[in-house]
């Protein structure tokens, strides 16, 4: 069993896959941090020795950026944005989507189901 930065990577998959299950690691930074680390994409992760996972863990720790440490930084840089009520802050704050998306139709992954207010009190009125 591999643990990298906290996280027990599944050991039937391949390393390249594999790496990708830590928060800040994708596709193309798993295959540059075992390019680095001298070990092959393709290996799965229970055949990795204990040097190759210490290399790769070594490699990851001194690039940063992974797990909790980018979650707290992002979380920081959304309060940032908040605090000094910025529109982007604002939107945040509202739940609503942040980077320019229409509202009137779309959003609903943001907003939340609908609201039928107005239906309820149709229906209410017309059993009275």
């Amino acid at each position: 069993m591999a643990r990298i930065a906290g996280v027990d990577l599944p050991v039937k998959k391949r390393v390249e896959i594999g790496l990708t299950y830590i928060y800040g690691i994708g596709r193309a930074r798993s295959l540059s941090i075992l390019a680095r680390a001298g070990v092959h994409p393709d290996k799965k992760v229970k055949d990795l020795s204990d040097e190759e996972i210490n290399h790769v863990r070594h490699i990851i720790e001194e690039e940063g950026g992974v797990e909790g440490d980018l979650r707290k930084e992002l979380g920081m840089n959304t309060r940032r944005l908040i605090e000094i009520g910025s529109y982007r802050g604002m939107r945040h704050r509202r739940n609503l989507p942040v980077r320019g998306q229409r509202t009137h139709t779309n959003a609903r992954t943001r907003k939340g189901p609908r609201k039928g207010t107005i239906a309820n009190k149709k229906r209410a009125t017309a059993k009275t």
